[in-house]
């Protein structure tokens, strides 16, 4: 019994961390970071297969969690699919280190790496490791400028750029 509880405790905590030779953004501020997110660009995976024009918006909860609620449009299926979680903080709230559920006690990283400081208009995020990767941006769209001066650094950071896909988010 020990046995099994104790590989059920590491399959639940095997998808939360940030990947090696990586930080998370300091002097986070959660009440900036609320509000809506565009996926501009993504390394595919199999949560959001099929899907384009992904939205994020988080809001605080009563409990003081974030509610995350995901939306994209499947292409395929010709339909707009959406899931609700929640998301906590790893440690000190002052830092971009947060763990999203969307299924009761399974919790995945999300790790702010890189942001717009001034503006919070822009974000990469991933995972626990780095096939898990996002950019974001409060707008549909982005200057191809930035979106090129992202992309390179998320190169720099050790991210596969060769395989991003980009979204446009006509509505």
């Amino acid at each position: 019994m020990k046995k099994l509880l104790l590989l059920i405790i590491m399959l639940l905590s095997g998808c939360t961390g940030v990947p090696e030779g990586l930080t998370v953004v300091d002097g986070f501020r959660l009440e900036r970071y609320l509000g809506t997110w565009y996926e501009i660009a993504r390394l595919d995976n199999r949560f959001e297969k099929n899907l384009g024009q992904v939205s994020a918006e988080y809001s605080l909860r009563e409990d003081g969690k974030v509610k995350v609620m995901n939306r994209g449009y499947d292409a395929e299926k010709g339909e707009w699919k959406s899931i609700e979680g929640k998301a906590v903080f790893v440690g000190d709230v002052t830092e971009g280190a947060l763990k999203v559920s969307f299924f009761g006690p399974f919790y995945a990283s999300y790790n702010v790496v890189a942001l717009d400081r001034e503006n919070y208009s822009w974000a990469i995020v991933c995972g626990h490791k780095k096939s898990l990767f996002w950019i974001l941006a409060r707008t549909p769209e982005m200057e191809p400028a930035l979106l090129q001066q992202l992309v390179a650094k998320a190169d720099s950071l050790g991210f596969e750029t060769g395989k991003l896909r980009y979204f446009g988010q006509q509505r």
